[in-house]
């Protein structure tokens, strides 16, 4: 079953055009996630899907039914913002349960509904606290918590790990991954972070400028990038892209290829190259080079490695995982 449905959602802020006509559909149980730069339209276009945004154009239909016109509270979804949005004055409890109470729901229900998010996000020994009392991290899960109560029909997350340090976004990415398999709710998903895209969704939407760049799984894109701008958002380090003509092919204009792709040598390969800086990450080893013809790019190198800066090395690119672009940047297959 379809559980969203987006068709040619336009939206207009006085002169400046901010969407251009988003089509876009999410099955049913689908991790959805929306992509891309600041200020792409992404989290305009949660909040239009929210009813916090009225679309200029288009039509936004959740589960079946056209929601233009229907108010936010009345669209059976439910929302987790990226600055938490909890009462101050109201315990972890009371934030879980308000919006059950607002809607008439029974006391026993409430409380067999609050009892079974506190228990999955591990919230039960900081239901009477407050949230002052609380970590960022702590409040992102009652906040969460507070979206599972309600039993939506769609999750909308808007970037809900931007202001949690490195260690609380990988447990809380973790937390949601596991709320996801666990609840097989459909959830809409909006950061600029590619490595949570990559390892959250199941479908990634890459924004760029207000339009829809492509759709696929992480690996897809990855793998089959349709062009220089998806190829260069997806991967860290980023793909290095290259002149085709200095590389001896003259039915492409670039050249792309990712920096893991790329093996390094102190004797021998297929260019030399000049060291400009050796980044050492433990697991990993970045080393930025340049040649006269090519330019700079990026190689990545497993494991610990170490090259002097200003030394000469040799590369050789694997030319199977080799991507290939024309002159309007778009994949060449």
């Amino acid at each position: 079953m379809t559980a969203l449905e987006l068709s040619g959602i336009k939206k207009t802020f006085g002169s400046t055009d901010v969407l251009h006509g988003i089509d876009l559909t999410v099955e049913e149980g689908e991790f959805v996630i929306f992509v891309g730069p600041s200020g792409c339209g992404k989290s305009t276009l949660l909040r239009i899907i929210a009813g916090l945004e009225d679309a200029s154009e288009g039509t936004v239909r959740i589960a079946g039914e056209t929601v233009n016109a229907t108010p936010p509270a009345k669209r059976g979804i439910a929302m987790v913002f990226q600055s938490y949005a909890l009462y101050p004055h109201l315990t972890v409890k009371g934030n879980m349960s308000l919006a059950m109470k607002q809607e008439g729901a029974a006391k026993a229900e409430i409380e067999e509904r609050v009892g079974t998010a506190s228990r999955m996000l591990g919230l039960e020994p900081l239901l009477e606290r407050r949230p002052a009392e609380l970590s960022g991290g702590q409040r992102q899960r009652v906040a969460i918590g507070r979206a599972v109560v309600r039993k939506p029909k769609l999750f909308l997350f808007d970037e809900p790990l931007s202001n949690l340090d490195a260690a609380l976004r990988v447990n809380t990415r973790l937390e949601i991954a596991r709320l996801h398999r666990e609840l097989a709710a459909t959830m809409v998903y909006v950061t600029h972070d590619q490595v949570e895209a990559m390892t959250l969704a199941d479908k990634i939407v890459v924004m760029n400028a207000g339009r829809i760049e492509q759709v696929g799984s992480p690996m897809e894109l990855y793998n089959r990038p349709a062009n220089t701008f998806v190829a260069g958002f997806i991967g860290s380090p980023q793909m290095n892209f290259l002149d085709a003509a200095a590389l001896g092919d003259t039915t492409a204009k670039t050249i792309g290829i990712r920096p893991e792709h790329i093996a390094v040598s102190a004797e021998v390969g297929d260019l030399a190259c000049e060291v400009t800086h050796i980044e050492q990450l433990g697991a990993d080893t970045n080393l930025y080079l340049r040649n006269e013809t090519v330019g700079p790019f990026t190689a990545r190198l497993f494991g610990e490695h170490y090259f002097a800066p200003d030394s000469r090395v040799h590369v050789s690119f694997d030319r199977t995982k080799q991507h290939r672009f024309d002159t309007e940047g778009q994949a060449i297959r």
